[in-house]
């Protein structure tokens, strides 16, 4: 494990989002391209390689732990604006708050 100095991670702009809409990509079994609502004016779009692992229409409505200040990543032609956290080696696991906050919220 590489050791970062805590400067370095206060970067990184974790965030709970409310998916509000999921759609497969297609040509594409990983890739779901996500709607995310993160307390801002219009919802972010998002991609997120989960697709073996989730249903699209099973993450509608969850709340997940993202990535907000990435640069934009261009994957299938679709442009992403953030990042899914998710942990598990034998499968991505979405990380999600054990109680609904208000789409936004920081972690800390």
């Amino acid at each position: 494990m590489e050791l970062i100095a805590f400067d370095d991670f206060i970067k990184a702009d974790l965030r709970v989002g409310t998916v509000r809409e999921a759609l497969r990509v297609e040509g594409s079994n990983k890739l779901v391209r996500m709607q995310i609502d993160l307390g801002e004016e219009a919802p972010r779009q998002i991609l997120a390689g989960i697709g073996t692992h989730y249903m699209p229409e099973g993450l509608v409505g969850k709340q997940i732990v993202v990535i907000a200040n990435l640069a934009p990543r261009s994957l299938m032609g679709f442009e992403s604006h953030g990042m899914v956290l998710a942990a598990g080696d034998a499968g991505p696991v979405v990380l999600t708050p054990d109680k609904a906050v208000a789409p936004g919220s920081s972690i800390h």
